[in-house]
């Protein structure tokens, strides 16, 4: 099962932070996600709250810079239709490499990644205005923790979809959710999940 650290090792470190992105690296997660917004210039930062004018947050491409070789990235678009008049969705997708990975609640950004960057692979969050069956296109669907169910998992994987559950840091969830066999969990918990799922 992947790990996938949220918001880098955010349990240990401030989120979506370059030093948290750094200590997931180093306790072996398989990727790092982290969210993505515009600023009053335009510029893509990353932080999960809309950017506060004139706050020092890191800089899109100075993640995936850090990341590029190291560690596997997964890039939700926060609520992209804000940040239309900035082109977005076209300027985030021209910065990522062909193994990134796109997340998103709006399926209509996703939409627009498989327009214009068709071969990235894509994770449609459900369950808040988008069903399984809506999440069609997409490689992977996304279920908060507490909605994660036996059922939806199975109904998800017979519709041919990757699992990905968010976010889970017990152990005895990880390991649930592995035995349900779902793809990849999101985690604040990386150097836990590492050592549970590797055992």
């Amino acid at each position: 099962m992947l790990v996938v650290a949220h918001r880098g090792a955010s349990d240990e470190l401030p989120e979506n932070t370059l030093p948290a992105f750094e200590r997931a690296i180093e306790v072996g997660a398989d990727f790092i996600e982290f969210d993505v917004h515009a600023n009053e210039r335009g510029e893509l930062v990353v932080t999960h709250d809309p950017p506060r004018r004139g706050a020092a947050l890191p800089k899109l491409d100075d993640v995936l810079d850090l990341a590029r070789g190291r560690i596997g990235v997964m890039v939700e678009l926060k609520t992209p239709y804000r940040y239309r008049r900035h082109g977005m969705v076209a300027r985030a997708l021209a910065l990522l490499d062909g193994d990134a990975v796109v997340v998103s609640f709006q399926r209509a950004a996703l939409e627009e990644v498989r327009v214009l960057r068709p071969s990235l692979r894509t994770v449609q969050h459900v369950g808040y205005g988008v069903s399984i069956r809506g999440a069609a296109g997409a490689w992977a669907v996304g279920f908060e923790n507490g909605r994660a169910t036996r059922r939806g998992i199975a109904r998800a994987q017979r519709l041919g979809f990757a699992t990905t559950v968010y976010t889970v840091n017990e152990a005895a969830r990880m390991r649930e959710l592995e035995a349900l066999g779902v793809t990849g969990i999101f985690t604040d918990r990386p150097a836990l999940a590492h050592s549970v799922l590797r055992r």
